[in-house]
């Protein structure tokens, strides 16, 4: 029913307000802005460069050179045309829906979750924790990434905390129905792991629930129209065609089905809900897509020249380092890597406790101290993350090279 859920949205009249707008430090105000602090958050994540990296990182498919396969940024804008839908007509508020969805995958390192793997791999075996992008997603709007604001000052985007929450919450691999948000106002660092809470909003409910609609039928259509699925199209059509009266479905009638049957059977009280077809339908899906795509033996070369790549950068800086300072080590990458060099250690100078960082308009955190060998590590991790898929073969590409 439309705007089943006004009661519910996130405004002035929910009990939740206060910590749903806060921040870590108040934003800097101007007497003409006429932005709610969603809008505000929507822009400063749109203007961000992480967010600008997102048109070269993969999605599923390694394919740089084709216009038309999704990639990252791509997935993230049909989250939010998606999750804008369905907030719109639950009467939700669609300004903080279209602030989390583009922000949601902000954190994906390149080369999509096979990198994201790589990169875990790489995290427990020298920090003993894993790396997830969810988790890193949170640390870059926190943490990484860099906005001038009015006076050119370099700060942290400094979010508001739903948006902050639908980030680390939003986990869209885990099948369930009846999504509802927790009521808990939780520090977000004490997650530990993907899906740990339910998100705080309804609004990251939704865009939660919208990622998987998203990516499930898109990742077909791309497959199509690589010839990935040749010889499984009969299967697909005898899936897609489950106890349905519409023989003709594609990308876009697996999303209307799906928006407008989680639009018919959720309520506040059940919470967002398929119904019992559209459920098993988009499970199935799931399980076909995994069978036939993500884990064909197509998708294989590129995974392995994924691990050269993540990995080689990773020891190349790794092994520069001397145990005792971060910023004497990577001088001896200068002669034979001066790509590597002069990116690497640019990021290291916007974070770490340099002590002649003398540029006053640097006015966010630091982050790392220069002679601790983890934090060397986690500085590594954080700058293969932030990579494009380009900049990563580049790199890999001047290592190898003579």
């Amino acid at each position: 029913m439309r705007n089943l859920f006004k009661n519910c949205a996130a405004n002035q009249s929910n009990p939740k307000w206060k910590n749903i707008i806060s921040r870590k430090t108040p934003l800097y105000l101007r007497d003409s802005d006429i932005r709610s602090e969603f809008e505000r958050d929507y822009t400063r994540i749109i203007h961000s460069n992480s967010y600008r990296r997102l048109k070269h990182k993969t999605q599923v498919f390694f394919s740089p050179e084709n216009d038309h396969i999704c990639t990252r940024i791509e997935h993230v804008t049909h989250v939010e045309s998606i999750s804008y839908s369905i907030a719109n007509y639950l009467g939700l508020n669609t300004e903080l829906t279209k602030a989390i969805a583009v922000s949601h995958d902000l954190g994906h390192s390149p080369f999509g979750h096979s990198g994201e793997r790589i990169l875990s791999n790489l995290s427990k075996n020298d920090l003993g924790i894993p790396f997830w992008h969810e988790k890193n997603g949170l640390d870059i709007v926190d943490s990484i990434e860099l906005l001038e604001d009015s006076e050119k000052n370099k700060q942290n985007l400094n979010l508001t905390y739903a948006v902050r929450d639908g980030i680390i919450s939003h986990c869209g691999e885990i099948d369930e129905n009846g999504i509802k948000p927790r009521n808990e106002f939780i520090d977000l660092s004490t997650y530990v792991y993907p899906n740990q809470f339910a998100p705080y909003t309804w609004e990251a409910c939704v865009v939660k629930v919208s990622d998987k609609i998203s990516y499930i039928g898109r990742d077909i259509e791309d497959a199509i129209t690589l010839g990935i699925l040749d010889e499984h199209l009969n299967e697909l059509y005898d899936l897609l065609n489950y106890n349905r009266k519409d023989k003709t479905l594609n990308n876009s009638n697996i999303i209307h089905f799906l928006v407008a049957d989680l639009c018919e059977n959720s309520s506040p009280e059940k919470g967002l809900c398929f119904s019992d077809e559209a459920f098993y339908l988009i499970n199935k899906i799931k399980e076909f897509n995994y069978k036939n795509i993500y884990f064909s033996d197509r998708i294989k070369p590129s995974n392995r020249y994924f691990e050269l790549v993540l990995n080689e950068i990773y020891s190349t800086l790794k092994c520069c380092f001397n145990g005792k300072s971060a910023f004497s080590s990577v001088q001896t990458l200068q002669k034979f890597y001066p790509k590597l060099y002069n990116g690497f250690s640019n990021f290291l100078y916007s974070f770490y406790d340099y002590p002649n960082r003398k540029d006053p308009k640097f006015k966010n955190k630091i982050l790392f101290s220069d002679s601790s060998a983890s934090d060397f590590c986690r500085s590594i991790l954080f700058f293969i993350a932030g990579m494009t898929d380009n900049y990563a073969m580049e790199i890999y590409d001047e290592i190898v090279g003579f």
